[in-house]
């Protein structure tokens, strides 16, 4: 799969308007639920990630090529989400729709239940964290960056990340374990 860097190439330097909706399909979902574990509010999460598009399109800064384009991009909408939070001047944290359809294909509909009920428990204890324990988990597993990945993107050494990655590994598990769930993965 093309890592974004050259559609962004042949948009800024061609304005093939084609490699921006490329980059649009292929980072949008993903930018939306990095941005909501900082913002807490996916509607929110939505327009910033449209900002975010919104400055690729008009401003068209340049990708200095020093670490993946997937990691520039989720750079510059958590820069755009922590100046949205800045001018709120607070922090709010609302409730996510993460309750998803159980899927038709699904033969144990118990099994089903179970596993959704216990995404619903980690998405809870993942909004009770500091922000950027949410962060550096969501960046981590989910997106499934890179240690040095995660560390550009909140602009931090790497160690600090992993020492901070572990603090939020344990606080996380901490706070499974109020929610009733031990799971020794963590």
């Amino acid at each position: 799969m093309d890592n974004g860097s050259d559609s962004y190439r042949r948009y800024r330097e061609n304005g093939d308007e084609s490699g921006l909706i490329e980059i649009i399909r292929d980072y949008k979902d993903g930018l939306i639920l990095y941005l909501t574990s900082i913002v807490s509010d996916v509607h929110t999460a939505e327009d910033l990630t449209e900002d975010t598009f919104v400055l690729l399109g008009t401003k068209k800064p340049k990708d200095k090529g020093k670490s993946s384009f997937k990691t520039w991009l989720y750079t510059i909408g958590r820069n755009i989400a922590i100046d949205y939070l800045r001018r709120q001047k607070r922090q709010s944290v609302q409730p996510l729709d993460t309750a998803g359809d159980i899927s038709d294909d699904e033969a144990d509909i118990e099994r089903a239940y179970l596993r959704q009920e216990q995404k619903i428990t980690l998405h809870r204890a993942l909004r009770k964290l500091k922000t950027e324990y949410r962060q550096v988990l969501w960046l981590e597993y989910f997106e499934q960056l890179s240690m040095k990945e995660t560390a550009a993107i909140m602009k931090k050494s790497v160690h600090s990340t992993e020492m901070l990655a572990s603090r939020a590994r344990k606080a996380l598990k901490a706070q499974l374990g109020k929610e009733g769930i031990e799971d020794e993965r963590l």
